[in-house]
C-alpha cells in the first residue's frame, strides 16, 4: 500500500489537498488535471504547471532535503517582504526520498531568459536595466543574509515595478540562511552570478546566431563584460549603502545627498553622526532599511499597498495633486486633505474607468502607472501638461497596453502571448542614456541621484517642477 506523504497547505493552496500526493508528480494525470504549459526552459528536475481555482501554481519535485530547505528558505524570504514567488505548500514522501514543492506563480511576470531571448543581441538600454536589477535583488538578499547560490537568467523573473524593473527570485534550491553573510560568502555568491549572467548570454547570442545564420566572434567577449558591469553595479551600492565617510562637521549638504541617494534607491536610513573622527570631522553611519521607502509613505499617507517603483510615480501624482491645488484655491491644505481628495477626486475615479478594460488579471495600480507615462509622454510631445483625463482617454484609447496580458485560459500566453508588448514596455522605462552608477559613491556628492543621472527623464523632483494644470 502506497503511504499518504506529510501534507503542509498554506492558504488558499488547501484546495490541492485532493491532488494524488502520494504518487510521483511524473505519473499525475493531465487528463484529470488542468496542467498548462509555461515555457520557461530547461529544469534540472521536474517542474509542472496546474491551474487550480484561477490561480496557477508551480510544482517540482526534488530530493526531499532540498525540498525541505527550499521550502523553508522560500518561508524565510516571504517573511522578510524580499521580492522571491510565494511557496504554497510542501509534500514529503521519506519512503521515496522526494518531495514536491509548490509555488504560486508571480502574476504579471516574464523569465529573464525567455525575455532575453527577443531582445537584439549585445548591449542595449533593455538588457542593462534587467542587469541593474538583478544587481538590486542579490543586494536584498545579501542584506538580509541570505545566500542564493544560483542566480541566472533562468531563475530570475521581471516584473514591472512603476517605471522601473524588480527582479525576483523564483528557485531557492541551493539557498542558505545566515544571521549575516560574510565577504567571502558575498563574494561568492556575486562570483556565480557573473559566471551564470554571461554564460547565458553567451548561450542567447548562440542561439540568435544560428538563427540568422551569422556568427559573432564577439559574442563571449560581451557576455563577459556585461556580466562583469553586474558585479560593478552590486559593489557600487553596497559601498553606497555601508561606507562611513568622514565628513566636515559644517557640511550638512553632503549627509543630505548622501540621504537623498538612498531614498532615491527606495531604502530608508536612520542617521548617526559621531563627532569623534580624526582631524574634526564627523563619521556618518546610516541604518539602512529594506527598499521599501515610497511604499511605506504612500501606504502610511493612503493605505494603499503597492510595490516601491509604483508608489514612487503614486506618490509624485499625489505631491502634483496637492500642488495645484494649492495654487488653484490659493490656500494651504490642510493636514490629510491633500490624500482625502487625491483619493477621491483623482486615484478612484481613474480606477474606475480603466478597470473595465485592463481586467481582473491585471495589476490595477500598475495600470495606473502606465497612465500616468502616457500622461508625461503626451505632455512632452506636447509641451505643456494635458491632464490626467487626457492621458487616460489615450491610453484606454490604444488598448491599455501591457505584458501582463493573459488572453483566455492558457497561462502559457502570460509568456508567450505578451513577449513583445513587454518588450515595448521596457522600452518605455526610457533608455539609459548613461552610466547608471559611478565608479564610486563619492563621485556624486554633487546630489545627482541615480536615476536623476541615468534615465534621462521624471523624477519626484521633476514631476513636482511641471506647470499647475488641471489633473
Amino acid at each position: 500500500m502506497v503511504q499518504f506523504p506529510r501534507l503542509r497547505l498554506r492558504d488558499p493552496a488547501i484546495d490541492l489537498v485532493d491532488l494524488p500526493w502520494e504518487m510521483p508528480l511524473a505519473d499525475w494525470s493531465s487528463d484529470r488535471l488542468a496542467f498548462r504549459h509555461v515555457p520557461v526552459g530547461p529544469s534540472r528536475h521536474l517542474v509542472r504547471f496546474l491551474l487550480s481555482n484561477g490561480v496557477l501554481y508551480a510544482l517540482k519535485e526534488l530530493p526531499l532535503d532540498v525540498a525541505r530547505r527550499e521550502y523553508d528558505v522560500l518561508l524565510h524570504l516571504e517573511g522578510l517582504g524580499l521580492p522571491t514567488v510565494e511557496v504554497a505548500g510542501i509534500a514529503e514522501a521519506p519512503s521515496r526520498d522526494a518531495g514536491i514543492l509548490v509555488t504560486k506563480f508571480l502574476p504579471h511576470s516574464l523569465q529573464y531568459r525567455r525575455l532575453m531571448m527577443r531582445l537584439p543581441a549585445g548591449p542595449g538600454p533593455h538588457r542593462e536595466r534587467l542587469l541593474d536589477a538583478m544587481a538590486f535583488l542579490l543586494i536584498d538578499l545579501h542584506r538580509s543574509g541570505v545566500f542564493w547560490g544560483d542566480c541566472s537568467l533562468a531563475n530570475t523573473l521581471f516584473r514591472r515595478d512603476g517605471d522601473r524593473i524588480q527582479a525576483y527570485l523564483v528557485d531557492a534550491e541551493t539557498g542558505e540562511v545566515h544571521p549575516a553573510l560574510s565577504d567571502g560568502q558575498r563574494a561568492w555568491d556575486l562570483e556565480i552570478l557573473v559566471e551564470n549572467v554571461a554564460f547565458g548570454l553567451a548561450d542567447l547570442a548562440a542561439m540568435q546566431d544560428r538563427d540568422d545564420g551569422a556568427h559573432n566572434a564577439d559574442d563571449a567577449e560581451d557576455a563577459i563584460l556585461a556580466a562583469e558591469r553586474v558585479r560593478e553595479r552590486y559593489e557600487w551600492v553596497w559601498r553606497l549603502i555601508n561606507d562611513e565617510p568622514v565628513l566636515h562637521p559644517d557640511d550638512r549638504q553632503a549627509i543630505r545627498n548622501r540621504v537623498r541617494k538612498l531614498n532615491e534607491l527606495g531604502y530608508t536610513a536612520d542617521l548617526d553622526v559621531d563627532p569623534s573622527a580624526e582631524e574634526g570631522g564627523v563619521r556618518l553611519r546610516m541604518s539602512v532599511t529594506t527598499r521599501r521607502f515610497h511604499a511605506r509613505e504612500l501606504e502610511r499617507r493612503t493605505r494603499i499597498r503597492a510595490l516601491e517603483g509604483q508608489a514612487r510615480l503614486l506618490l509624485n501624482d499625489l505631491n502634483e495633486y496637492a500642488a495645484w491645488v494649492e495654487w488653484s484655491e490659493a490656500r494651504k491644505l490642510d493636514r490629510g486633505e491633500a490624500e482625502e481628495r487625491w483619493l477621491r477626486e483623482v486615484y478612484r475615479p481613474t480606477l474606475a474607468r480603466i478597470s473595465q478594460t485592463v481586467g481582473p488579471s491585471r495589476d490595477l495600480i500598475q495600470a495606473y502607472c502606465d497612465v500616468l507615462e502616457q500622461k508625461w509622454y503626451l505632455s512632452e510631445q506636447a509641451g505643456q501638461d494635458v491632464g490626467l483625463a487626457a492621458a487616460t482617454d489615450s491610453y484606454l484609447a490604444i488598448g491599455a497596453p501591457a505584458p501582463e496580458i493573459v488572453r483566455g485560459n492558457d497561462a502559457s500566453s502570460l509568456l508567450d502571448a505578451a513577449e513583445d508588448e513587454a518588450i515595448a514596455e521596457i522600452d518605455a522605462l526610457g533608455a539609459l542614456d548613461v552610466e547608471p552608477f559611478p565608479d564610486d559613491p563619492d563621485d556624486a556628492e554633487d546630489g545627482a541621484g541615480v536615476e536623476d543621472a541615468g534615465a534621462g527623464r521624471e523624477t519626484g523632483e521633476g514631476r513636482a517642477e511641471m506647470a499647475p494644470s488641471d489633473p
